[in-house]
């Protein structure tokens, strides 16, 4: 899949002898597949870096849809920059650098998923 090839390269993961060597909280992996569109453990190191590199706040939003009998999540990445108070509980004069809110669908590692994609897309582009 060409979006897990673009979370590769932002992750800088190493290939040996046609491996991929990633290392997650839980486990060491070599592997011929990435899994960044299907595992917990391989997407969260991902937000992790996000949020540690760039500042960014995830935020999943779930909401319960009476009609399909299903929640529907949508995550919320943003970036504000600004001065921060001197207690550090707040930043004022802020602006939004960045400001994404997902597509709903019904699954939370699936919208997580999109997130990155579309973060790590916007970070290629500026």
């Amino acid at each position: 899949m060409e979006d897990n090839k673009l979370i590769e390269e932002f992750m800088g993961v190493e290939k040996e002898n046609g491996l991929y060597l990633f290392t997650t909280p839980m486990d060491d992996y070599k592997t011929d597949t990435l899994y960044f569109d299907t595992s917990w453990d391989w997407l969260m190191p991902v937000v992790d870096k996000i949020e540690r590199e760039h500042k960014a706040n995830f935020r999943i939003k779930c909401t319960w849809n009476e009609f399909t009998e299903h929640s529907i999540h949508q995550v919320i990445v943003n970036i504000e920059q600004g001065e921060m108070s001197k207690d550090k509980s707040c930043i004022y004069d802020s602006k939004k650098i960045y400001d994404y809110v997902g597509d709903a669908v019904k699954c939370k590692r699936e919208a997580t998923y999109k997130a990155v994609v579309e973060f790590i897309n916007q970070l290629n582009n500026q």
